[in-house]
C-alpha cells in the first residue's frame, strides 16, 4: 500500500531543501518550477502521470504560479483535430490547475518547439520562448537553455524543424505514423544524449552563461533547464537555478517567500 508522496531534496551540491510538504490549506504561498518530463517518450509514463497528478493536487492549494521550463511533452506536434492520448492526462492537471487559479506559464524548450495554439485557447496556458518576472520580490530570468550548448549540427537541425513547411508537411502524415516516427526519432536522441552524458564542462558552461544573464538582463536569479541535471548556484551576481528533470529524478523547485529550493517529488511504498 502507498504512503503520501513527499518533497526531498535532490543529492547536489548548492541545493537547498523544501521542508516535509505540509497540510494543504487556502494559503497561496509559492511557485513551482519545473521541466523536461518528456511525457510520451515512454519513459514509466503511468509512473510520471501519477506523480505529476500528486503535485497537482499540492499546487493546487499553494502555488501562485507553475513555470515550466520547456520539454514537458516530447515531440510536440500539434494536429488540427488529434490530441497525443500520453499528453490527456497532463493536460487534464494542467487544465485544473488554471480552473484552480494557478497562472501557468509554459517556455518551450527543443522537443516542444512546434507548439501551436491549444495550450493558450484551449487549456489557458501562457506559452513563450523566454520570460522575465518579477516573483516575490526577485527579479527573474528564465528560459530552456538548449541555445548554450548547441553544435552547428544542431542548429542546422534545429532550423529544419522549426520551418512552418516541413511541419505542415510533417502534419500531413496520419498522426499514428507521425506519432510513433516522431518517437523514434526523439527515443534515438535521447539515446545519444545518455550515452554521452552531461560533462562538467557543459555544466560550466551554462553556470557561466547564467552570470551572463544575471547582469544582461539585470535580474538576481536566472532559472534554466535543458542539462537533466539540478543544481543551485550563488554568485555575488545572484543565484542559478537548474530545475534539472521530471522524467529522471523527479525534480523541480519551488519559491516561497523569495527564495528558491530544490525538491525531488517521490512517493514511498512498502
Amino acid at each position: 500500500m502507498g504512503v503520501a508522496a513527499r518533497e526531498t531534496p535532490p543529492q547536489r551540491p548548492h541545493s537547498r531543501n523544501v521542508p516535509t510538504r505540509r497540510p494543504m490549506d487556502s494559503v497561496r504561498d509559492s511557485v513551482f518550477f519545473v521541466s523536461d518530463g518528456h511525457f510520451g517518450l515512454g519513459n514509466d509514463e503511468a509512473g510520471k502521470n501519477r506523480c505529476f497528478a500528486e503535485m497537482a493536487a499540492e499546487m493546487r492549494g499553494r502555488a501562485t504560479d507553475l513555470y515550466i521550463l520547456g520539454d514537458l511533452f516530447d515531440f510536440w506536434i500539434e494536429y488540427r483535430h488529434a490530441i497525443r492520448p500520453d499528453y490527456f492526462l497532463v493536460l487534464h492537471e494542467l487544465r485544473g490547475l488554471v480552473q484552480a487559479g494557478v497562472k501557468v506559464h509554459y517556455l518551450t524548450g527543443n522537443h516542444d518547439f512546434a507548439l501551436g495554439n491549444f495550450l493558450e485557447k484551449t487549456v489557458g496556458v501562457a506559452v513563450g520562448k523566454t520570460m522575465h518576472a518579477s516573483l516575490q520580490g526577485r527579479n527573474v530570468y528564465m528560459r530552456h537553455g538548449d541555445n548554450i550548448n548547441k553544435s552547428g549540427g544542431l542548429k542546422f537541425a534545429e532550423r529544419l524543424m522549426h520551418s512552418r513547411f516541413l511541419q505542415t508537411l510533417y502534419k500531413a502524415l496520419h498522426p499514428n505514423i507521425g506519432v510513433k516516427l516522431g518517437r523514434l526519432c526523439s527515443a534515438a536522441s535521447k539515446k545519444r544524449s545518455r550515452e554521452r552524458g552531461i560533462s562538467e564542462e557543459d555544466l560550466q558552461k551554462y553556470r557561466r552563461a547564467a552570470q551572463t544573464y544575471l547582469k544582461s538582463k539585470k535580474c538576481d536569479l536566472v532559472i534554466l533547464a535543458h542539462t537533466h541535471h539540478s543544481e543551485l548556484v550563488r554568485f555575488d551576481e545572484g543565484e542559478y537555478c537548474n530545475t534539472g528533470s521530471w522524467m529522471d529524478n523527479y525534480d523541480y523547485a519551488v519559491m516561497r517567500g523569495g527564495e528558491i529550493r530544490l525538491c525531488r517529488w517521490l512517493v514511498g511504498k512498502d
